[in-house]
C-alpha cells in the first residue's frame, strides 16, 4: 500500500477551471504529503498560469508547473481533472490531454474527475461500463457514452473516482487519497472486463 507522502499527483486543467475544484484538491493533497503538479496546454491565455472561473467571471490564477506536451504519465501516481464548464470543454479538443487520460487509465492509476470533467473521460473513451457520477447537467452525456451514472457524492470504480460538484470536494479528495494508497488497479480492471 503506497504512502500518500510518496505520491506524485498531476492536476490537468486550463483556463476556465472551477476554482475550488482545482485549489481544494491541490491544497488537501499537498497537505497530506503528496507532491502535486499542475499541467496545462500551451493554448492557455498566459504562459505560466491558468485562470479560474468563479461563479460569473474570471477568478484567481494558478501557476502551471509544466505544459501537457512535457507530461510523462509514468512519473505520476494519479491524475485529477477539475471541472467547470469551460475547462473540460477546452481540454477535450486537446489530443495530448486525451492521450494523458488514456495512459493513466490504461496503466490502472487513479483518475479522478469532478463536475463537468467526466466530459474528458467520455472523449478519452474510458467511461463505458464504469460506475460514475458528474454534474447533473451532463448526466445524459455520461449515460449516452455508456457510463453507469449515479447521483452520489463520490463514486469509485476500479480507480476511477468521480464527484458531482464543489460540495463533494471533501469526499472526492479523501477517496483520491484512499485510491492512491491502494495502488494500481490495472489487474483488477482487466479481470473485471
Amino acid at each position: 500500500m503506497p504512502d500518500i507522502k510518496q505520491a506524485k499527483i498531476l492536476i490537468m486543467a486550463t483556463d476556465g477551471f472551477e476554482e475550488s475544484e482545482l485549489t481544494v484538491p491541490q491544497d488537501k493533497l499537498s497537505d497530506a504529503g503528496a507532491t502535486v503538479e499542475v499541467a496545462a496546454p500551451k493554448s492557455r491565455m498566459k504562459s505560466g498560469k491558468i485562470y479560474g472561473w468563479d461563479k460569473t467571471d474570471w477568478g484567481k490564477t494558478v501557476s502551471v508547473d509544466k505544459d501537457i506536451d512535457d507530461v510523462n504519465p509514468a512519473d505520476y501516481d494519479a491524475l485529477v481533472l477539475p471541472g467547470g464548464q469551460i475547462n473540460p470543454d477546452k481540454l477535450r479538443v486537446e489530443p495530448k490531454a486525451l492521450e494523458i487520460i488514456r495512459a493513466f487509465y490504461s496503466s490502472g492509476k487513479t483518475v479522478a474527475a469532478i463536475c463537468h470533467a467526466p466530459w474528458l473521460l467520455i472523449e478519452a473513451g474510458v467511461i463505458k461500463g464504469r460506475q460514475c457520477t458528474s454534474y447533473h447537467s451532463i448526466k445524459t452525456d455520461v449515460i449516452n457514452a455508456g457510463g453507469q451514472w449515479r447521483d452520489e457524492t463520490v463514486v469509485t470504480d476500479k480507480g476511477l473516482v468521480t464527484s458531482r460538484n464543489p460540495g463533494d470536494l471533501d469526499a472526492f479528495v479523501s477517496k483520491i487519497i484512499e485510491e492512491v494508497r491502494e495502488g494500481s488497479h490495472a489487474g483488477r480492471r482487466q479481470a473485471a472486463e
